[in-house]
């Protein structure tokens, strides 16, 4: 096991303290002077700026863009106000994990292990690890899409793509690594050339964007379970475990807080522009033409942009789509390698060349080879796989959002970076209703003829019992003061680190919170081996 690097640190790995060096500047350890014209603060903001704008881009990836492409083909632009809606959400979620990882130095899988013990910290890693390689397989049939358009031999294709990402991340130079990212998020910027040649109505889509709407003649029940897909591909559980880790091993401190909010925005920025110009852009060039509303895949529209708008159209869209695809594999796969390296305590660090971290590279790249392989099998079940992928992301992501809202009030962990009262509020009404779309998801997998009325039935009644909850913990708290002792002290965040693992006492869970674990635990036993179950049904063709 790799120890703590000094007697106040809880860091894992002595790679993730030092120089902050990103793709755009670096910050030397100690510089906490105080940054007072403009130009400092934006040099500054170059040096950070990184984790949020990987996460959130990577975030736009090969599922993504099946999603978008669907409801743009399908329903127009009718959906584009779940984008707006989702911008709090991805904001509230990030930022919490970003707190975990600038303030305690340690990753979001091992937290869980220590504060909650084996059982979570074991499910935690198994169900990321499954989850993952099966996003990595979705992004490797992206990258064969965009490949097969451009007219490139996908065997071979697909390979160097994998070899060229195993290569990028194994450097050992986490700079050069960012590097590559960043020239990666600036070919996700194709899509807006393509937006501006197809043009579509301005009007409508700012309209549709900020007013809800239901597309006028669509079955309720498929429409809904479009709305979840686009929520499973826009908030994802692996970007929890990414932003936390990657954080740390940019080495970004609480001193550093408010310029990583700002790359966080500024990706949350890019990441629902990309979304929306995908959705629009399908949507005008399909409209009023025989493929609206009968989605193929990516590659039917990149060939329906090549058709009715330009061949330069449909060539930028499979590009656009083979980079979203590679940024997504790295950071889903870097995601599952800090996972496990923090919970076997291997030493999980960019900054460590190949032969230091072993096991870390290792990982990384045996999850690629294996995805890559998979695609390239032929016969393989690439559309069983994308549905397991979106079924048990919407499973496992209610669980991963639990986790974050208790490890953001545990005071051992975060001190006086805690949670307020109405982020705790926001966040739970959050986790309620990622709660009920799981269900309604597992649901529609288990029983794909569910009627509109029954995924009605499960979100009424599923708001009723959140209610309930809550004005019966409303009552349990009321009358309860926190003791002085207990109020944090925010005078001190700048400089409050969370102290090692080792010198934390383990939370004391009330009956409630028991009870809560209990019923979330035994719910995803039981969806999971109900997801397998249906899956492998599937497959023999029942």
């Amino acid at each position: 096991m790799t120890t703590n690097t000094d007697n106040t640190s809880a860091v894992l790995d002595s790679a993730h303290v030092g120089d902050i060096e990103g793709a755009l500047g670096t910050i030397r350890v100690g510089d906490d002077a105080p940054r007072q014209k403009l130009s400092a603060k934006f040099r500054t903001l170059l040096a950070i700026v990184g984790p949020g704008l990987i996460v959130m881009v990577g975030d736009n990836d090969a599922g993504a863009f099946g999603t978008y492409t669907q409801a743009g083909q399908n329903y127009g632009t009718t959906l584009l106000w779940t984008l707006l809606l989702l911008v709090p959400v991805l904001y509230v979620n990030q930022e919490m994990v970003l707190r975990l990882g600038a303030v305690t130095g340690v990753g979001h899988a091992r937290l869980i292990l220590e504060r909650f013990g084996k059982f979570w910290g074991a499910f935690s890693v198994i169900d990321l690890f499954i989850l993952n390689a099966l996003t990595i397989v979705t992004e490797f049939i992206g990258i064969s899409l965009g490949l097969s358009y451009l007219g490139i031999p996908q065997i071979p294709g697909v390979i160097v793509a994998a070899l060229a990402v195993i290569a990028a991340v194994s450097t050992g130079s986490f700079k050069r690594f960012e590097r590559v990212c960043m020239v990666l998020i600036v070919g996700s910027l194709l899509l807006i050339p393509i937006f501006v040649m197809v043009h579509p109505p301005l009007g409508q889509i700012a309209r549709d964007f900020v007013i809800p709407g239901m597309p006028a003649g669509a079955e309720l029940s498929t429409v809904m379970l479009l709305i979840i897909g686009i929520v499973g591909t826009t908030v994802a559980p692996w970007q929890l475990f990414f932003q936390q880790s990657y954080v740390i091993d940019k080495r970004i401190t609480p001193r550093f807080m408010n310029y990583e909010k700002v790359d966080l925005w500024v990706g949350i920025a890019i990441v629902i522009v990309g979304a929306a110009a995908i959705v629009s852009f399908t949507a005008a060039t399909f409209a009023g033409r025989h493929e609206f509303g009968n989605l193929t895949d990516a590659l039917g529209v990149a060939q329906g942009l090549g058709k009715y708008v330009a061949p330069v159209a449909g060539v930028l869209f499979a590009i656009a789509l083979i980079d979203a695809s590679i940024i997504g594999a790295a950071a889903v796969g870097l995601s599952t390698s800090y996972a496990l390296g923090d919970v076997l305590g291997l030493k999980h660090s960019l900054h460590r060349k190949p032969r230091e971290a072993k096991g870390f590279y290792a990982v990384f790249a045996g999850l690629l080879l294996v995805s890559a392989t998979i695609v390239l099998i032929p016969g393989s079940p690439l559309g069983l796989l994308t549905v397991g992928v979106q079924t048990l992301a919407g499973v496992l992501l209610p669980s991963a959002t639990v986790f974050l809202l208790l490890l953001c009030n545990d005071k051992q962990v975060l001190g006086p970076w805690v949670n307020g009262r109405w982020l705790n509020i926001f966040t739970s009404a959050v986790i309620a209703i990622l709660v009920m779309l799981s269900i309604v998801l597992t649901a529609s997998v288990l029983f794909p003829d569910i009627t509109a009325p029954t995924i009605l039935w499960i979100l009424g009644g599923g708001s009723a019992i959140a209610v309930i909850g809550a004005i019966a913990f409303a009552i349990a708290r009321h009358g309860r003061k926190a003791a002085p002792h207990d109020v944090p002290d925010r005078s001190q965040r700048a400089t409050w680190r969370m102290p090692p693992l080792a010198l934390l006492s383990r939370p004391e869970l009330s009956t409630g919170r028991r009870i809560g674990l209990t019923v979330l635990r035994t719910y995803l036993l039981v969806a999971m081996v109900l997801v397998v179950v249906r899956v492998i049904q599937l497959a023999l063709g029942h």
